[in-house]
């Protein structure tokens, strides 16, 4: 017998684009059959910073691929409870919504992996097109706070669009998928550092200041708003660090950098000899994929 969430996947699937099962029905087509599931998106999606990249990807200008992303461990779950499933993951660091459509990092166009008889697609896709690690770059280097963080704000509205867009490509190509969109939660604690807690060197007072920390919540918070009001929208699922755009889910709460011991969320440790580099910094860590599977496999449960 297949696990609760492998029956969900494929039941919901069917369900939610009217291909007319019952419930019964569509147990027995999970039953009997695979689950096809593709994971598409950026660096939160492909798993930089979380370790473990797969077939080369972990490179200096790669797509930093990881065997600890929540898509990649979502189906080690699912196989483990007895799943047939049918993996495909082209996730790729640095993609934006116009990216996915096209060839990227000399990787064939993500959307090509789509079938019509895929079930789920993990989707996550936004920061890229408001050049959210360049703000990162900025509040560390220099100053992001006032009009740095307003225009990041300003962009949002377009990147609605085009993951609009994106979602109605994802949809022409896999008619009867389920698309789980994921937010990217707070990255760095709004508030003071934690007292006398170990703290990754980020959290030092000449990299974050305190309106920076403040801007970029707002920012990060009007992100998941926006995205979240998008994939409701679109009829996609949407799974976020936030409960509301404003409040951590409990299993994030207390793990942005500098707020704990144990963060998500890389930091400049990422810099240190044989680590990922920038690319990997304010991502989540390993903990934090596996933190974010767990959040997706209590949607799709209920």
């Amino acid at each position: 017998m297949q696990s609760k969430i492998a029956r969900s996947f494929v039941a919901a699937a069917l369900a939610v684009c009217g291909i007319g099962v019952g419930a019964a029905s569509a147990q027995a087509e999970t039953t009997r059959g695979t689950v096809n599931v593709v994971a598409l998106g950026d660096s939160y999606g492909s798993g930089t910073g979380a370790g473990a990249y797969l077939g080369g990807t972990g490179v200096a200008g790669g797509c930093w691929r990881s065997a600890n992303s929540y898509s990649e461990t979502l189906v080690a779950r699912l196989r483990a409870d007895g799943a047939s499933v049918s993996f495909t993951n082209v996730t790729c660091s640095g993609a934006a919504t116009a990216n996915l459509s096209q060839p990227f990092k000399g990787e064939a166009p993500q959307l090509d992996a789509l079938r019509r008889d895929t079930h789920v697609v993990f989707l996550s896709i936004g920061t890229n097109d408001i050049d959210f690690a360049a703000y990162g770059g900025l509040c560390i280097a220099a100053d992001c706070s006032g009009a740095p963080t307003q225009a990041e704000l300003d962009k949002l509205p377009a990147m609605a669009q085009n993951v609009t867009t994106l979602l109605g490509e994802i949809r022409a190509r896999s008619p009867w998928a389920k698309i789980v969109m994921t937010g990217y939660g707070s990255q760095l604690t709004a508030g003071d550092n934690a007292p006398n807690v170990p703290l990754d060197p980020i959290c030092g007072p000449t990299f974050f200041t305190s309106q920076e920390r403040a801007d970029g919540n707002r920012l990060a918070s009007a992100l998941d708003a926006t995205l979240r009001q998008t994939a409701r929208q679109s009829r996609a699922t949407f799974v976020s660090p936030y409960v509301d755009s404003v409040v951590l889910d409990p299993t994030f709460a207390g793990h942005s950098l500098c707020e704990a011991g144990a963060p998500f969320y890389r930091g400049f440790d990422a810099l240190a000899p044989g680590q990922e580099g920038q690319e990997a910094v304010l991502h989540l860590n390993a903990t934090g994929q596996s933190a974010l599977a767990d959040l997706i496999q209590r949607k799709l449960q209920h």
